[in-house]
């Protein structure tokens, strides 16, 4: 019962507006820190490789230092970084919905708690974009859809 308090619409804006101002105020301290987010919405581009994804658990910590810290930044409810994985540092661009952050970190510290879920449309919206593109990747859906008025 509790527990659906915390996956309002409301309670999701104010965790979204708390994780954002967090980490611009970390960036502002130049303060390194980690984050512990859902891997369930966590999208890696390129892709990784089976054997590092199947490594990790149901959450998953990631260190923001050095380079991965350099190239993190913060834009419409989502948290983006580079960062490396496996012995052979595989490279990978990580894109985390901000409500998939469970929890940030500075040193041992746990500054932030999130109890709220990413809405299931917030993760839906790529599924529609590769929809379209699959969409209109046939010249005949192309034809279809320049017909309307």
């Amino acid at each position: 019962m509790t527990m659906k308090l915390f996956q309002t619409s409301q309670y999701r804006t104010l965790m979204d507006e708390h994780l954002t101002k967090t980490i611009i105020y970390l960036f502002e301290q130049n303060q390194e820190f980690a984050i512990a987010c859902e891997t369930k919405y966590i999208t890696f581009e390129p892709e990784l490789p089976e054997g590092i994804k199947e490594s990790f658990n149901e959450t998953v910590l990631f260190v923001l230092s050095g380079y991965t810290y350099e190239t993190a930044q913060i834009e419409k409810e989502v948290f983006t970084f580079e960062a490396g994985f496996g012995s052979d540092n595989f490279g990978s661009l990580v894109t985390v919905p901000l409500l998939a952050i469970k929890q940030i970190f500075v040193e041992d510290h746990p500054i932030v708690i999130n109890l709220a879920s990413p809405a299931v449309l917030q993760k839906s919206r790529g599924n529609v974009k590769n929809s379209m593109e699959a969409l209109l990747n046939n010249p005949e859906n192309k034809k279809l859809l320049k017909k309307k008025p």
